[in-house]
């Protein structure tokens, strides 16, 4: 029977160590595969890249995400073009003094030099944002899965993340804003959207 993708892309790029090849469910990700999942992701998020640079008119960190009595889905927050920030690496914390500190919102992008456009693959928050990234992290184990799966298969990247430090101070307003980026990107490697990434990746036979 023809295999198909689930639904369940938790299982795309393992959170552990990657298994060692022992079967057919275990080989490694073909380059087609890795190239249409992209291509997918970037086709529903480049209309949201385009709309963010093009609307802006203010750099990103003027924005106002609370003007008036507008829902956290206003169309300043979808304003907020993550490519507008500053691009660090993502061992940012080991430089001798952080650039990112405090409340932020925060992007972890690739831009791969096969695609014409980025790939926002996940949008975090936090209070100490020279902190949270150096500990442990799904995020974190997701990349490095799909670094080496893009590097097995022969394709290249240009992972980045980048802070907007005008987040809230207060958890609730924080976590709020994040929710709503989330929902308008639907970035693959947060857990609320993994689900809506159907792939090639986690194949069941009929």
């Amino acid at each position: 029977m023809a295999a198909r993708a689930t639904p369940r892309q938790g299982d795309l790029f393992a959170t552990g160590d990657l298994p060692i090849a022992s079967g057919p469910e275990d080989l490694p990700l073909l380059e087609h595969q890795l190239r249409d999942w992209q291509q997918r992701l970037q086709a529903f998020q480049a209309p949201r890249f385009e709309a963010a640079s093009g609307s802006a008119g203010r750099p990103a960190g003027q924005i106002d995400l609370f003007s008036g009595h507008e829902p956290a889905e206003s169309a300043n927050l979808l304003r907020l073009d993550p490519l507008a920030l500053v691009a660090q690496h993502l061992q940012f914390w080991r430089l001798p003094e952080p650039n990112a500190q405090g409340a932020a919102l925060y992007f972890v992008l690739d831009h791969p030099p096969h695609l014409p456009g980025p790939l926002l693959l996940y949008v975090g928050e936090t209070g100490q944002a020279d902190r949270r990234w150096k500990g442990e992290h799904d995020c974190k184990r997701y990349l490095a899965a799909y670094g080496e799966a893009l590097q097995q298969a022969g394709l290249g990247s240009a992972p980045s993340i980048r802070f907007w430090r005008d987040a809230p101070a207060a958890v609730k307003p924080r976590r709020a804003l994040e929710q709503a980026l989330i929902r308008h990107w639907l970035p693959p490697f947060n857990k609320e959207t993994r689900g809506r990434w159907a792939t090639p990746f986690t194949a069941e036979a009929d």
